[in-house]
């Protein structure tokens, strides 16, 4: 049956009754929006997204709304009647975005930055105007083969070897489940046709400062909380390399098989760097399988002075790192290297009799991972690349890093804060302290929750916390595209005032 038979003009998309089938609905709304429906809309979303990246780093960064307040304004069914897109764009100006909390504002140096550069946005536009399923290579095969390429060129960016490969996923921990998957049918011998239960118990090594995505994929890849070690830190919240040795050493004596060891370049709280090379010779000495979560700081293997901190995370069996942190691109894109690829085969390639095909020698992006849609996100990475350039990327890595330099340095002369861990690449942990007389962990934890509340309350920037040898710690870490020196020294101004409201002034920050 032809469009124009379903009530639908072949060259306008606007709809049209049949004979018999009632009153016609609204143009372009039981199928699609009409060409010049469609660009009224994009005219009004563009001019309204250009006036929100102008505007953001106005609005307050954490919302100003109760739990449920969003929910309560909204219509509880969906309207049965198609609305014009203007009235929906009020809508969302006035309901959603005062409940956002803008990750794009300048102050937003919470968590690990995931804010959008433009050409990320024009990318995500072209990503939707296609809308390409990247599973086969068949089913796009420029989707396919530029993820290859994307890949290939972030890998020699970053000084990483010829011979790993990789695909490109949403999120770092989709990528170190799927990592966990194919370590673990590696160690447990079959997994995939006969399951855990009659192999080997197996284990898998962190750190104490890893972060909790790996658990959470022995949890989902059946092993349990139970299999994971959390390996202790030395003073510098590195991995002890020792302490590794002896848990594997003393879970092979008791018949456990070592499965994989993260490690861990840029941990969530300190931004610390696991001693990855150490490491390495273990897990090739155990025969288990390495892999390293760089999804924050592996950006930073863009500056070549400083490769030596990734040292020996080329010998890994599979690396993560996520261009959506600190590289501007938009959510979601996190690469996964792998040095073989027949373990993520192994674990998890499966294809129906309704998806197979006779392309020849060709790659299936879908045989790398447990989802079998996939966004075609290599091609922000490729616009990224384009309109940026690695040198641009490496600049911008640069300024962040010195940014964060001198807040420490602002920070350790303050008579009123004090560091709690060594600054790492962008991120710096810190702690007010209650006066010169010695204080109690429990006065001072209750200090420092006072002094980030009431920064976070005013929303002029956002700031996270930690905890650090059961301390309650602040922490601050710069990777916005948006944020300038001013917004830093913004950051201090709001420390200052929220200390002095608890504490009095007892002069202000060092010089």
């Amino acid at each position: 049956m032809s469009e124009r038979e379903h009530g639908v003009s072949a060259t306008d998309g606007v709809t049209t009754a049949r004979p018999g089938a009632g009153p016609p609905a609204a143009a372009g709304t039981t199928r699609d929006w009409s060409a010049e429906t469609l660009r009224d809309a994009l005219d009004r979303t563009s001019r309204w997204l250009l006036g929100y990246r102008e505007r953001v780093g106005s609005l307050p960064v954490l919302p100003r709304t109760a739990p449920g307040e969003i929910r309560a304004a909204l219509p509880a069914r969906a309207p049965r009647d198609p609305e014009p897109f203007e009235r929906v764009l009020e809508d969302f100006e006035r309901l959603i975005v005062p409940g956002l909390t803008h990750w794009n504002h300048p102050g937003f140096l919470a968590y690990f930055a995931s804010a959008t550069r433009g050409p990320s946005v024009a990318a995500e536009l072209m990503i939707a105007a296609v809308g390409v399923n990247a599973m086969l290579w068949r089913t796009s095969p420029a989707a396919t083969e530029l993820e290859l390429v994307v890949v290939d060129w972030l890998r020699e960016a970053l000084g990483l070897p010829e011979g790993l490969r990789g695909v490109i996923l949403d999120t770092a921990s989709t990528s170190s489940f799927t990592a966990l998957l194919a370590a673990r049918e590696r160690a447990g011998e079959r997994v995939r046709e006969t399951g855990l239960a009659g192999g080997p118990p197996l284990a898998v090594y962190v750190s104490d400062q890893a972060h909790s995505s790996l658990e959470k994929a022995a949890i989902a890849g059946g092993l349990g909380r139970a299999a994971v070690r959390r390996i202790p830190t030395d003073r510098g919240f590195r991995m002890d390399v020792d302490a590794l040795a002896r848990a594997i050493a003393d879970d092979r004596s008791r018949g456990v098989r070592p499965a994989l060891i993260g490690a861990t370049a840029g941990t969530t709280s300190t931004a610390s760097v696991d001693p990855v090379a150490p490491i390495a010779r273990v897990a090739e000495d155990t025969g288990a399988w390495l892999h390293v979560d760089a999804a924050y700081a592996g950006s930073a293997a863009l500056l070549p002075e400083l490769r030596d901190r990734f040292e020996g995370w080329e010998r890994a069996d599979s690396i993560v790192v996520n261009p959506h942190k600190w590289l501007g691109t938009s959510l979601d894109c996190s690469v996964l290297f792998f040095r073989d690829p027949a373990p993520f085969r192994e674990a998890l390639a499966l294809t129906p009799a309704y998806l197979a095909s006779e392309d020849g020698e060709v790659v299936n992006l879908m045989d790398f991972g447990l989802p079998l849609g996939r966004r075609f996100r290599a091609l922000k990475l490729w616009v990224l690349f384009r309109c940026v350039g690695v040198d641009g990327l490496a600049a911008s890595l640069r300024e962040d890093i010195e940014l964060a330099r001198r807040f420490a340095n602002r920070i350790e002369r303050h008579p009123r804060f004090r560091l709690l861990a060594p600054p790492s690449f962008s991120t710096v942990c810190f702690r007010a302290e209650p006066g010169a007389a010695p204080a109690t962990d429990e006065v001072a934890d209750a200090l420092n929750r006072r002094v980030l509340e009431r920064v976070n309350r005013r929303g002029r920037v956002f700031l996270s916390h930690t905890e650090l040898d059961g301390r309650y710690v602040l922490r601050l870490s710069i990777g916005s595209v948006h944020t300038r020196p001013t917004h830093v020294e913004e950051a201090l101004a709001e420390l200052d005032a929220a200390v002095e409201a608890e504490l009095g002034s007892p002069g202000g920050p060092g010089e």
